[in-house]
């Protein structure tokens, strides 16, 4: 892969297209548009701290391990343990990511087919939507790194123009806008909680949501050329792109609002049908709803390289069986489908559980940035021991390294909390259930077997053997 495409799968990752739209109803109700437009631009700023301090670490341990793997080298002692734990957030984060972006694309693919077939919008027809679109995208993803790479530059660019789109329908097609005073200023609180500050908290899950999946760049540093600088570059501009493109995106929507009760239940999709028209409405959701479709593919790629790291070096149950690689393909098929499985199982309570979607969203947000972080907790410990890679922040690695700690902390407690009052089996949050399970289980692993064992990652083969293989495949390409 390129520098570019590198940078394409974390910016197809984060999809403001997909996490902005999909879950645009959450902002609504914690908070309304005034959480929506700064609370964006705030969870964006301390985001590109967390993928900075990231970056830096990539720069000097590129590898498909990507974070499990940073922590085995950085951590003073006990480096299996870290590893280990460090490796089981991340692949809890990934499998949960996927399983939010391909429901919340099948929940955005439903009323347009009920629009256009009258195939109405329920529970249970999202979750058969969510299954076709999760296997299609295990089926794409079996061609290889190429198609992978070429539908990743089409979705960059998918992205950029789609944005254009939506927001410029939006401003002109309307017949009324609602006042900037409105999208800057107005406070809406309809979590059912009596106190607006923890609403507009909640809100919050919006954006940080969205600004995740960015550490792909890291996994596919072993596909990508220059990878100590390529792959450090990708995760920082990829962020940085999707805050700038994502709030543009999000002003669209919420000065075109036509009626703010109806879009607590129909989202973006009844925003864009009652502010442009029925068939021009139609298109937008089409068009949000392709990106989307990129998004979850991009998302199963990442999943599967790290899944395959992982069970290379024997992490994962059964692990013989998901590092196998495919001869034809050269992908590891096995580890697809082990992405793509898990993701549908963790969103089965979505045939029944209104919330589940906010729940799978807030696993996602804890594993992936736990794992974010764990890294760059055990590199401020080394302090200046840490060697740095030809990508760095200087004099700012640790200040940065700091914020970006005390953020992660801070959401991971957060988003384990009940969204909506009244708490009942249709709105439970059941996040933390689902974390302590996945964690509870491979702690136990740990103890009883694991640390017998494990003695942290394997790298793939020295820059030399790398090199062979990139001319290898270069000459049969």
């Amino acid at each position: 892969m390129s520098g570019f495409s590198n940078f394409a799968v974390s910016f197809t990752i984060i999809s403001v297209l997909s996490g902005c739209l999909t879950s645009y109803t959450i902002g609504l109700s914690g908070g309304g548009p005034v959480v929506i437009t700064w609370g964006w631009l705030f969870v964006g700023a301390m985001t590109l701290l967390v993928a900075l301090a990231m970056a830096e670490v990539c720069s000097s341990y590129p590898t498909a391990g990507g974070l499990y793997y940073w922590a085995a080298k950085l951590a003073p002692s006990n480096s299996a343990a870290w590893s280990w734990f460090t490796g089981w957030f991340n692949f809890i984060g990934q499998v949960a990511v996927t399983a939010a972006i391909v429901y919340g694309s099948a929940a955005f693919l439903n009323p347009l087919l009920d629009l256009q077939f009258g195939y109405s919008v329920s529970l249970g027809h999202t979750f058969i939507l969510f299954t076709v679109i999760l296997a299609a995208h295990a089926l794409v993803n079996q061609f290889g790194v190429k198609l992978v790479a070429l539908l990743g530059t089409v979705s960059v660019w998918w992205h950029v123009v789609g944005v254009a789109v939506v927001v410029g329908v939006l401003v002109v097609k309307p017949a009324k806008h609602q006042s900037a005073e409105f999208v800057f200023t107005e406070f809406v609180n309809g979590t059912g909680w009596q106190y607006g500050g923890y609403a507009a908290l909640i809100g919050l899950l919006l954006a940080q949501y969205t600004m995740t999946g960015y550490d792909a760049s890291a996994h596919m540093t072993e596909e990508t050329r220059d990878a100590a600088r390529s792959g450090p570059k990708g995760i920082v501009n990829s962020v940085l792109v999707s805050v700038i493109a994502g709030w543009i995106l999000l002003l669209g929507v919420t000065f075109a609002i036509q009626d703010y009760d109806k879009s607590l239940t129909g989202g973006p999709a009844e925003i864009f049908v009652a502010a442009a028209g029925e068939t021009t409405g139609k298109l937008l959701i089409l068009i949000s709803f392709v990106a989307q479709f990129f998004c979850g593919m991009a998302s199963v790629t990442a999943n599967s390289r790290m899944i395959y790291a992982f069970s290379r070096d024997g992490a994962l149950p059964f692990s013989r069986i998901w590092h196998a690689i495919n001869k034809r393909t050269r992908t590891p098929t096995n580890a697809i489908w082990l992405a793509a499985g898990g993701a549908w199982v963790l969103a089965l309570p979505a045939i029944w559980n209104k919330t589940a979607y906010l729940a799978v969203t807030s696993v996602a947000v804890i594993g992936l940035y736990i794992a974010y972080v764990i890294p760059t907790f055990l590199r401020l410990r080394q302090g200046d021991r840490f060697q740095r890679g030809p990508w760095h922040l200087g004099k700012w690695g640790r200040p940065v390294g700091i914020v970006a700690v005390v953020w992660v902390v801070f959401i991971s407690v957060l988003f384990m909390l009940p969204p909506v009052n009244p708490i009942t089996k249709d709105t439970f949050n059941y996040a933390p259930v689902a974390v302590l399970v996945v964690l509870g289980g491979a702690g136990l692993w740990w103890l009883v077997s694991a640390r017998r064992w494990f003695t942290g990652p394997k790298v793939q083969g020295s820059a030399a053997e790398l090199a062979a293989i990139e001319e290898d495949l270069k000459s049969v390409g």
